[in-house]
């Protein structure tokens, strides 16, 4: 198929635990190619070299490792790089940019469920990423029930730090990324996650046909 014509899109998945979104980037993306669409794929945080060396700090170690504050900088700094040497050139360069997670998961994760403020944390994602947005964000929704199984299969071998958390501070999260859907609904699609895997990415190319054309 001849490449798509159409401008350079950034667009991010986005969801709680086990809502999918690792399995369904990586379908979406070979959707996209079978398009025509030259797509990039990576994800937060990480997605460049310093972006990585961050994960590493952010993920592992117990749950109580770092406090809120600190997660916030450094989920900050990491996009900072990523934008910066990752996401920016593609797009530069007419690529789409495919990101699992993104700043909605920081507004969620350390803003709702967290507590820190909205207004300082879009401050720091404008000092490091000059406020960056994605042309559309697809938020994968879930049971809590199915979402709650879903993970527990997929971290058989262990959690993250964010993984491990308890249920009230996925329920928060779950919540939050709800009402920055409700906030911003021109951005924010919600995806129905349920059924097979084929389905759902079906969905969200749906949710993408008017950037297509």
């Amino acid at each position: 198929m001849a490449p798509l014509t159409a401008p350079a899109r950034f667009i991010t998945l986005e969801g709680g635990e086990g809502v999918g979104k690792s399995t369904q980037v990586r379908a979406l993306a070979e959707a996209l190619g079978a398009r025509g669409v030259d797509v990039l794929v990576t994800r937060e945080p990480g997605g460049s070299a310093g972006a990585e060396a961050i994960r590493a700090l952010l993920l592992g170690g117990e749950a109580a490792r770092w406090n809120a504050g600190a997660e916030a900088l450094l989920f900050a700094a990491a996009r900072a790089d990523h934008v910066d040497k990752t996401i920016r050139p593609a797009l530069a360069a007419g690529r789409w940019v495919l990101c699992d997670r993104f700043i909605d998961s920081t507004l969620a994760y350390q803003g709702a469920a967290d507590g820190i403020a909205r207004d300082r944390l879009l401050a720091l994602h404008d000092v490091g990423c000059g406020g960056l947005m994605p042309d559309r964000t697809l938020l994968l929704t879930l049971s809590e029930g199915e979402a709650m199984a879903r993970a527990r299969l997929r971290d058989a071998g262990g959690a993250d730090r964010f993984g491990a958390r308890d249920t009230d501070y996925h329920r928060r999260v779950a919540a939050a990324f709800r009402q920055l859907a409700a906030e911003t609904p021109g951005r924010i699609r919600p995806v129905d996650a349920t059924g097979g895997a084929e389905t759902v990415t079906a969905r969200l190319v749906a949710a993408l046909e008017d950037l297509l054309r």
